[in-house]
């Protein structure tokens, strides 16, 4: 056991072992994924993978089904017909007919970010929500994020709006308990660094929240992936995961999110982590793809809002993206349907990277 280890509290240790039990508990996963590490972590898919094909819960789950996926995460609420109990429930039979362990989730829940909306009422109303439609569903986990990059560039800071984010979190907090749920936080759009997920975690309570490790994110933080997955392995409990593609610019580097095994991260180390630490959270693949973003921190004015990144973490950074090297951006060939291009190009990129999961990560539990 390594010193990062020894520091998880036994409390957290305690309650993240029995919300892993209640995530697979309820679902029988076949289990002929086998590591030299043991059995290998589940594999599964996130809906913003092909959002461009608009597809609801049932079709979700009969593609997850065809793909013979463990886990499907619905990261929006408005992927279902309804939130009726009843209809709910039905498509909680769906995806046990399917042998589909279902995620749920939604997005902001921070009153004071960028991205909040009160379409389902006060962020304590939508965590509510959020928390009924998991438990209905069968999730042991309630995917959601504070906002964006946008909160951390703003006047206020993130600190301000990592301390809304907890009030609200802290009073939904019995709700959750009793549902069994564990609220999952993503580190999202370049909103937090993984230190600063961890430690609301820690403030909020790890007894009912936890983290949704989000590897492609962690570079809109000028993090490399393996660090965030090491930052944040004693708390995640759910995933959106790709790769990335950073490389060197004038300004500072440019990062492209990828298909899994074509960018520069190195995968292999974080999965072979992955199968020892949280061997039973699943890799929900989470493709995004197809345009760069520069982090022109060559630039002094750049720096204020990321004051308090460390020196040895953005050193990391910096030496990931001299592995890297520059792609273009996805765009249509002239004259086909652009509309049809993004979801060919969304099902190839989730495709080959379910692929690349099990042939060479040895990910996923069904034969295949």
């Amino acid at each position: 056991m390594n010193m990062h280890q020894k520091t998880i509290s036994r409390r957290l240790f305690c309650a993240q072992t029995a919300f892993m039990g209640a995530a697979l508990g309820s679902q029988t996963l076949a289990l002929s994924g086998r590591t030299k590490s043991g059995i290998a972590p589940p594999l599964g898919f996130d809906n913003f993978s092909i959002r461009a094909l608009g597809w609801k819960a049932e079709k979700l789950i009969e593609y997850a089904g065809k793909q013979k996926v463990d886990t499907l995460l619905f990261s929006d609420l408005d992927v279902y017909e309804s939130h009726d109990k009843g209809y709910l429930r039905e498509i909680r039979e769906e995806s046990n007919r399917q042998g589909i362990k279902l995620h749920a989730g939604t997005g902001c829940i921070c009153p004071t970010a960028a991205k909040f909306n009160d379409k389902h009422g006060s962020a304590e109303e939508h965590l509510r929500l959020l928390i009924r439609v998991a438990k209905e569903i069968g999730s042991s986990v309630a995917r959601c994020y504070l906002g964006s990059s946008k909160d951390r560039l703003g006047e206020k800071g993130i600190e301000f709006h990592i301390k809304s984010t907890i009030a609200a979190l802290k009073k939904v907090r019995n709700e959750a308990l009793d549902a069994g749920v564990k609220i999952a936080v993503e580190n999202h759009a370049g909103d937090m660094h993984s230190r600063e997920l961890a430690d609301l975690i820690e403030r909020a309570g790890p007894d009912f929240v936890g983290a949704t490790l989000d590897t492609g994110n962690a570079t809109w933080t000028l993090e490399d992936p393996v660090d965030t997955f090491r930052n944040l392995a004693p708390y995640t409990v759910c995933s959106g995961i790709r790769d990335s593609m950073v490389w060197p610019s004038e300004n500072g580097a440019r990062v492209q999110w990828t298909a899994m095994g074509e960018g520069c991260v190195d995968l292999n180390t974080i999965f072979a982590e992955w199968k020892e630490k949280c061997p039973n959270v699943p890799v929900q693949i989470e493709t995004i793809s197809g345009f760069s973003k520069e982090f022109p921190y060559l630039q002094s004015q750049f720096w204020s809002p990321y004051s308090t990144i460390r020196a040895d973490d953005f050193s990391r950074f910096v030496l990931l993206s001299r592995k890297g090297k520059e792609l273009k951006s996805f765009s249509p060939s002239p004259g086909v349907d652009r509309k049809k291009a993004q979801q060919d190009y969304q099902l190839a990129e989730l495709e080959r990277s379910l692929k690349f999961c099990r042939e060479e990560l040895g990910l996923g539990r069904k034969q295949v």
